[in-house]
């Protein structure tokens, strides 16, 4: 049986699915057609119901709980792997005491665990504008915006380019909750039934640990591929920060983030219906 899949071509991702998607570990007769695309277009999709099992921002996920189920592996999960606040070293409104809702601000996407968290952290704001993850550093830079949200690698490489952090938006979401940033997660159609769902989940589970059995030293072939101009140093940082025992299985501690991240999500937007049994496979 073949299945849809769809994850970012970002490290993190690529090192978690080698293995499955390139048949390093028996797939028990599964295989996959896969999507590499870009988060927010994963989110889109996931929105539509396009695909069988699909990477998220868990920012989207109170939208999509109607169609899919949140699996237990693959997920991007943990402490001091949020996203930064960033600008212009002049334009730091929190030095200069400026107001928020009167500055334009970049996000990676409106349905996205930065977007969120960024609104936990700045209810005001109001003049945000949403782009491609890739594109807010340019933003800021060339001053279309007066600051961005920056995610995935920038992270790493933001000050190199003058940028100067605002504020670390993962830091002030574990201050104030107290659990792990939920960040992305892999879900499943709910149509296909359990027995599916947990049988990829299981197998996604073998993918990471292989990756982590084989490939945490030295890089897959297939991770180098798809990274763009990273380098293999910003590379094997990006997996450090985003793949661990939450990618394994997200067990206790990691259900209760989730929820917690749905549950400001109703603060955020109290008019929301969101379904609140079986969320996990």
């Amino acid at each position: 049986m073949t299945y849809s899949l769809g994850f970012s071509p970002c490290p993190n991702d690529t090192f978690i699915f080698d293995a499955l998607v390139n048949n390093k570990i028996d797939t028990e007769g599964i295989s996959f057609k896969v999507f590499l695309e870009d988060v927010q277009t994963l989110n889109e999709w996931a929105k539509a119901g396009k695909l069988d099992f699909s990477k998220i921002s868990y920012g989207v996920l109170p939208l999509v709980l109607e169609q899919y189920i949140v699996l237990n592996s693959g997920g991007a999960l943990g402490k001091g792997v949020g996203p930064l606040l960033i600008t212009l070293p002049e334009n730091d409104f929190l030095d200069n005491n400026k107001n928020i809702e009167e500055l334009s601000v970049a996000i990676p996407g409106e349905n996205t665990t930065a977007h969120m968290l960024f609104s936990l952290a700045f209810p005001n704001a109001r003049n945000k504008v949403f782009k491609v993850f890739n594109e807010i550093e340019s933003s800021v830079l060339d001053k279309t915006e007066d600051a961005g949200v920056i995610i995935h690698e920038n992270r790493f490489t933001y000050h190199l380019k003058g940028l100067h952090k605002v504020i670390d938006l993962g830091n002030y979401w574990e201050e104030k909750t107290g659990v792990p940033i939920p960040l992305g997660g892999i879900i499943g159609k709910r149509s296909l039934g359990n027995d599916v769902i947990e049988q990829v989940d299981r197998l996604i589970r073998k993918s990471v640990e292989y990756a982590f059995e084989h490939h945490h030293e030295k890089l897959a072939d297939y991770v180098k591929q798809h990274a763009q101009e990273m380098s293999e140093e910003v590379m094997k940082q990006h997996i450090n920060l985003y793949v661990n025992n939450y990618s394994v299985a997200l067990e206790e501690d990691g259900k209760k983030a989730v929820n917690t991240l749905l549950n400001v999500y109703k603060q955020l937007h109290p008019s929301a219906n969101i379904k609140d049994e079986n969320i996990f496979a």
